[in-house]
């Protein structure tokens, strides 16, 4: 077989992703959530027959999966290897030009860069940080790949993470992610995942607008103590000067 023929399914994959209401839908997606496709028709404005023919294709194509409940289809990514490549895609891609519109959309905006769900697991500059915090205690190691080190299991189990689970599961346990607005990596993976749910069971973060997730005021000092880090680091980035519209 050529190295041409080899790469054929590499370009139908690239295809897929090559429309930008394609690119858009699984964007949204990485949310984690199952749309239905009139929910993602209105989000990517468009009718709902030129959605369905977009989200055929990206299911036929392996990156969503769909399940039908009634008369509702209801779509989500194939699962975190997918939502990894489109995060990493995203990252790879050229910074988009810094967008114009209200004060809301700028605050909405800058939300989501400082914290947000990459499918399962913390993204933006929060979860950057947090890598980062992770690498720097020794609790994660690069040495020969990224993994957890003896110190970061008992810090995980410390925070009541059910480790047991994640030595069992077939997923990494750790993986990094190219993060799309702070182009660096972020913390994927089993125990991403794991993190992610802890914070939000302790009440450290909390859901916000869209995909964005909001520390909390008893969560802020907790997480900087957790990883420790000063606290003013944890801050949020004001949002940037709307430059039209109205709030």
């Amino acid at each position: 077989m050529s190295a041409i023929t080899e790469g054929r399914p590499m370009a139908e994959l690239a295809a897929l992703l090559a429309h930008g209401t394609r690119a858009g839908i699984c964007l949204a997606l990485l949310d984690g959530r199952a749309w239905t496709a009139g929910e993602l028709a209105r989000r990517a404005g468009i009718a709902p027959s030129t959605a369905s023919e977009h989200l055929t294709r990206l299911v036929r194509g392996g990156l969503l999966v769909e399940e039908r409940q009634g008369r509702h289809r209801y779509l989500r990514l194939a699962g975190p290897s997918v939502a990894q490549l489109i995060e990493g895609l995203a990252g790879h891609a050229p910074a988009p030009p810094a967008p114009t519109g209200s004060l809301r959309a700028a605050t909405a905006r800058a939300a989501l860069a400082y914290a947000r769900t990459c499918y399962d697991h913390l993204a933006g500059r929060l979860g950057v940080l947090m890598y980062d915090a992770l690498l720097a205690d020794g609790r994660l190691d690069r040495v020969s790949g990224l993994s957890l080190t003896p110190d970061g299991w008992a810090w995980a189990a410390g925070l009541g993470v059910p480790v047991d689970v994640l030595r069992a599961a077939r997923r990494p346990v750790v993986r990094d992610c190219l993060d799309w607005t702070e182009r660096r990596s972020h913390l994927a993976g089993a125990l991403g995942a794991a993190l992610r749910r802890r914070f939000t069971e302790l009440g450290w973060t909390a859901a916000g607008i869209d995909r964005a997730v909001r520390l909390t005021p008893t969560g802020r000092p907790a997480l900087a103590a957790t990883l420790n880090i000063p606290e003013h680091t944890l801050a949020s980035t004001p949002p940037p000067e709307a430059t039209s519209g109205r709030a």
